[in-house]
């Protein structure tokens, strides 16, 4: 069962924690562009509200919080509905696959990281971020 309560609860307190700690936030971002390498496309794992999937050109999420999955799809990420240990997508599809402090709400840590490699295409990157 995804633990999205805090998200559909806490949405507003959760964008504004951005706009109060913009510093840290935008260090965050900088430090994932560093290593981030040159891509075709990409998808953001609990893409939440696409505030790192946005600036760094990340055009697909997936987030079972429907509140901040709304939040992303306005900003214009394609933001698909479901959980990271069952991926809705095809085998070897993106280039890179970036996780940013998700690895707490996940169920199955395990299987959420077989289904990346699954969706990875050879030779792609995973980016996890995480406190």
């Amino acid at each position: 069962m995804a633990k999205i309560e805090p998200f559909e609860k806490y949405t507003e307190k959760y964008e504004k924690w951005f706009d109060e700690n913009e510093y840290v936030y935008k260090s965050e971002v900088k430090a994932i562009r560093e290593i981030l390498p040159v891509f075709k496309n990409g998808v953001e794992i609990g893409v939440g509200s696409g505030r790192f999937a946005k600036p760094l050109g990340i055009k697909y999420g997936l987030e079972p919080s429907c509140k901040m999955r709304d939040i992303a799809k306005s900003i214009g990420i394609k933001a698909f509905d479901g959980i990271a240990e069952d991926l809705p997508f095809k085998d070897n599809v993106y280039y890179v696959v970036l996780m940013v402090t998700t690895l707490c709400f996940l169920d199955d840590v395990d299987k959420a990281f077989k289904e990346v490699h699954r969706v990875l295409k050879k030779g792609g990157f995973f980016i996890n971020g995480f406190v």
